[in-house]
C-alpha cells in the first residue's frame, strides 16, 4: 500500500461546515439534502461537498468496482447513479475508511460537479451565472442592467 501523508502547508486540506441546507440535483431530481454537509478545500481544488449517507437518496447508487487511491484521505469507492432509464457510471465517490487526518468524511459521499448540481438553501444570494452576467465583460460596461438596489438612499 502507498505510504499516507499527512497534511500540512505543502499540501493543505481543511474540512468546515457548509452554512445551511446543501441539495445535489441530478436531472432536476434531488437526490441528496443536508444541513450536515463538510466541505473539504484540499490544496488548489475546487472545494467538495461531502454529504452523510443518511441524507442522500441511496436507492439511486449502487457501488461499482472502480478504486482510486489518494495519499493523503486514502482508498475511495464509487458508485453509479439510476435515475429516469438513465445510468451515470461512478458518478459519486466515498471514503469508506479514511485515514485518521480525514476521518470526518468517513462514510460520505461526494458527487462529481459536472455531472451533480448542488444548490444552497434560498436566500443565499445570486447564482454564479447571474452574478458573472451583472460584470464587466470586458466594454467598460456590465453584460446585464443594474440590479435593484438593496437599500433605500438615507
Amino acid at each position: 500500500m502507498p505510504p499516507m501523508k499527512i497534511p500540512g502547508p505543502d499540501h493543505p486540506i481543511t474540512l468546515s461546515a457548509a452554512p445551511g441546507a446543501v441539495e445535489a440535483l441530478f436531472g432536476g431530481h434531488l437526490i441528496a439534502r443536508s444541513e450536515d454537509v463538510l466541505m473539504l478545500a484540499e490544496a488548489s481544488y475546487p472545494p467538495v461537498a461531502y454529504f452523510p449517507r443518511a441524507d442522500v437518496e441511496m436507492t439511486v447508487f449502487a457501488k461499482t468496482a472502480r478504486q482510486t487511491h489518494c495519499p493523503y484521505k486514502g482508498e475511495a469507492s464509487y458508485y453509479s447513479l439510476e435515475r429516469d432509464g438513465q445510468v451515470v457510471e461512478n458518478v459519486a465517490w466515498s471514503y469508506e475508511d479514511p485515514y485518521p487526518a480525514m476521518a470526518a468524511i468517513k462514510g460520505r459521499l461526494a458527487f462529481y460537479p459536472n455531472v451533480v448540481s448542488l444548490k444552497t438553501e434560498a436566500g443565499a444570494g445570486p447564482s454564479v451565472d447571474e452574478a458573472v452576467r451583472h460584470t464587466d465583460s470586458g466594454s467598460g460596461s456590465p453584460q446585464a442592467s443594474a440590479w435593484a438596489p438593496t437599500v433605500k438612499t438615507p
